[in-house]
């Protein structure tokens, strides 16, 4: 198990307890979506998960160890925009490399690989400023991935993008973290990013924050997504996700 989130309770600072004894955990490979309205608590799980926060009460465990601190075995990719404008998308991408002390050879033998596995091989001397919305949105992605954590955790990664850019990266995503067997933590409140791109999708609702349902999807890794579009069990499992998530605003 990659990460788990046991008997956990958390509240900010003179706020009712936002978590109270809450369970989740996610497995080695797999994609689990954080699917919920806005507020109910989804970005304080990643923030949990990443170190960011220590619960009040409860363990988070991550590779069956006790997380202690920041979390640097994870790579973090949320909606903003964090490329550093003054170096080129291939300083960007190794910059957390650099970081870590990693020597220059390998930081360029890793660069390359992160390049190729989304699609950016063409762009590594160019600024920020020279790219669109999705190779800015490729170039995160890449520095998410350089250093090879065994979990990727996903705030919203994809919603400043348009519907035929988010398509292009779901597939960028799903090829990119399949190739390395990655995990990831994903959260969103878009029903249809939730069911094209999980394994499960934990519904959630407030407060305090609670699963409402888990939900199994049957695509498996090599899922074809204009398919599951177009399929009777996708329209199926939308309503009642919709139906969920009206529940979980009551």
């Amino acid at each position: 198990m990659v990460l788990s989130i046991r008997n956990v309770s958390f509240g900010y600072q003179n706020e009712e307890r936002l978590l109270v004894d809450f369970d989740m955990h996610v497995e080695k490979g797999e994609f689990v979506a954080l699917l919920g309205p806005s507020g109910c608590g989804k970005s304080t799980l990643l923030n949990l998960a990443a170190g960011l926060l220590t619960p009040l009460e409860g363990e988070v465990d991550f590779e069956d160890r006790p997380l202690e601190g920041l979390n640097r075995q994870v790579g973090y990719m949320t909606q903003g925009d964090t490329l550093l404008p003054w170096m080129s998308v291939a300083k960007n991408i190794t910059l957390p490399l650099e970081l870590r002390g990693v020597p220059k050879e390998q930081r360029s033998q890793r660069l390359e690989r992160a390049l190729g596995l989304v699609n950016l091989v063409e762009a590594r001397d160019k600024f920020p400023s020279e790219l669109s919305g999705g190779m800015k949105r490729r170039a995160l992605l890449a520095r998410s991935i350089i250093y090879e954590p065994p979990m990727l955790l996903m705030d919203e990664p994809f919603g400043a993008l348009d519907a035929q850019l988010r398509e292009t990266m779901h597939q960028e995503l799903l090829d990119t973290v399949n190739r390395m067997n990655e995990s990831v933590l994903f959260v969103t409140h878009d029903i249809s990013e939730s069911i094209l791109l999980a394994d499960r999708i934990l519904v959630l609702g407030h407060r305090p924050l609670r699963v409402l349902e888990e939900v199994r999807l049957p695509y498996g890794k090599d899922r074809n997504l204009n398919e599951i579009r177009g399929s009777d069990e996708y329209v199926r499992l939308e309503h009642h996700l919709r139906d969920l998530l009206r529940m979980s605003k009551h």
